[in-house]
């Protein structure tokens, strides 16, 4: 059995126009399987594959009100490219956000619709990413969160502290998967969260349940009937184990 992270879904008030900024900013292409969804993937990309985790954004009425804990974190190759890139998203209009980092070599920016994410200064660790160096997640207890996802889906383990956990996929390709411990309790549900897909529709149910028994609960937002499974990790952070076409 296994499962794949394969995109990470945003909630947006305008899929398309949140999907175009994004579009421009990774250098993908957009698809849509129906109104008021918008897909993001590398052009000629085969989904899904390891090298790359795609963004789908998901048109909801519910504005952007709280920092999410899931964020982005794109790759930069120099300073220059760093501040090439921090210009050229102010153009697409990203705005510059703080979140309390204070004097950083990184720069934090939202995009139109609120969500937060960093641009980094060169590090060696993501030269082989592609544009987003890694997925991120604040949490408590980042051992705890690599005790969950690390059975959750196989990823291998790059760094281990107190305060930060790396992860990345097995066939060391496309971006890293990483917690950071951060102070704040969480108390709402989140407007970015990640998407898992099973080998095949007939192991869905039981990779839920092997979820389940790794510390995983079910969560209701209102989702209704649908193909997909709603989940939320020891932390409460939602994330959704896809059905398969």
């Amino acid at each position: 059995m296994a499962l794949q992270l394969v995109q990470v879904n945003f909630k947006a008030r305008d899929d398309s126009a949140l999907g175009r900024f994004w579009a421009e900013v990774l250098g993908w292409g957009t698809s849509s399987e129906g109104p008021g969804v918008t897909n993001l993937e590398p052009v000629g990309f085969d989904w899904p594959d390891p090298t790359a985790v795609c963004v789908d954004l998901v048109s909801v009425p519910d504005p952007e009100t709280v920092k999410n804990r899931v964020h982005l974190d794109l790759a930069t190759t120099s300073e220059a490219h760093q501040a090439e890139l921090v210009a050229r998203l102010t153009d697409l209009g990203a705005t510059p956000a703080d979140v309390g980092q204070g004097d950083v070599p990184w720069t934090v920016m939202a995009d139109p619709e609120g969500n937060v994410f960093c641009v980094l200064e060169p590090r060696d660790v993501y030269r082989d990413t592609g544009p987003i160096a890694a997925v991120v997640v604040d949490c408590a207890d980042p051992r705890a969160m690599l005790r969950f996802w690390g059975e959750a889906i196989g990823w291998t383990v790059h760094e281990e502290t107190d305060d930060r956990v790396m992860l990345r996929s097995a066939e060391g390709v496309g971006p890293y998967l990483e917690f950071l411990r951060a102070p704040s309790v969480r108390t709402w549900w989140s407007r970015v969260h990640i998407d898992l897909l099973p080998d095949s529709a007939e192991a869905k149910d039981a990779e839920v349940a092997r979820l389940r028994g790794l510390g995983a609960t079910d969560l209701d937002l209102g989702q209704g009937d649908v193909p997909w499974t709603v989940l939320a990790d020891p932390e409460g952070n939602e994330f959704c184990v896809l059905g398969r076409g």
